[in-house]
């Protein structure tokens, strides 16, 4: 966990405030929170181009780079999400998340991992429901299955257990084989707001859940895209610089799709 690591960005015009949620839940766009853990999730790109360039923050690139050691990396999910006091059970068992990551089991090499990061866009108390998470060392040998436990079947994993509560701008790191679960919010008519965005390295092309071709076609797609730097480009599969991909012609078509990108590879 690394509070303070990112200025968090503002949500508002995204998702509806603690104090409008709360004066009727019920109404317009606030039933989608209603009765739903994951109902206020909203997937990349977002509307918001200042929330997309977050999730591609240099910062988390480096502490990507830091842990699989290499540049060669891709964002396979990006999304936020907002919980709001009532509006649903957000309580989890403890479990891991790479059944919908990766069609295989975790490895213990980290080349072979997914990386998942939390950014707290409000500030996570106790209260705000924080994920709560089971070091490593504690679940070695656990096998692949079960996929969750509840307190009553591993007692030693929710001893154990670390939160991850922090103030707004705080990035919570683990990999996809770490035994972690959501916790309920209790603060009262509150929020609490969200940025994940998971890294894997290139050549782990078994683990992924977003196809961003398909995202692309999304009308927020563009802004992100012609504002973003090569580096960034390069987390979600564009080839790089020298790659034969890169001809006279599509570099042409390229600027004919995205009139506004000023980080056009180059041929050499």
């Amino acid at each position: 966990m690394l509070p303070g690591y990112l200025d968090a960005e503002d949500v508002s015009g995204v998702f509806p405030s603690a104090e409008d949620y709360h004066a009727d839940p019920n109404s317009g766009r606030n039933r989608r929170y209603t009765g739903d853990e994951f109902g206020g999730i909203i997937e990349f790109p977002f509307q918001a181009v200042a929330l997309c360039n977050l999730v591609v923050h240099d910062r988390l690139i480096d502490l990507a780079e830091a842990i699989f050691e290499t540049s060669d990396l891709r964002i396979y999910a990006s999304e936020l999400w907002a919980k709001y006091t009532g509006a649903a059970s957000y309580e989890q068992e403890h479990h891991r998340d790479y059944l919908n990551h990766t069609p295989l089991v975790p490895s213990a090499d980290w080349r072979w991992r997914g990386l998942e990061i939390f950014i707290w866009l409000s500030d996570v108390t106790e209260a705000h429901g924080p994920t709560h998470i089971v070091p490593l060392p504690v679940t070695a040998g656990v096998p692949a299955l079960p996929h969750g436990y509840w307190r009553s079947e591993r007692p030693d994993f929710y001893e154990a257990e670390v939160s991850a509560a922090g103030p707004a701008g705080t990035v919570v790191a683990y990999s996809t084989e770490t035994f972690h679960r959501g916790t309920e919010i209790t603060a009262p008519r509150s929020a609490r707001y969200s940025a994940h965005v998971s890294y894997r390295r290139a050549d782990n092309t078994w683990t992924n859940r977003h196809a961003w071709g398909d995202r692309s076609f999304h009308p927020h797609w563009a802004p992100f895209a012609e504002q973003a730097s090569l580096r960034q480009l390069l987390l979600f599969g564009f080839p790089p610089p020298g790659h034969p991909y890169w001809t006279e012609e599509t570099i042409t078509q390229l600027k004919v799709r995205y009139p506004g990108l000023d980080a056009l590879p180059c041929r050499d």
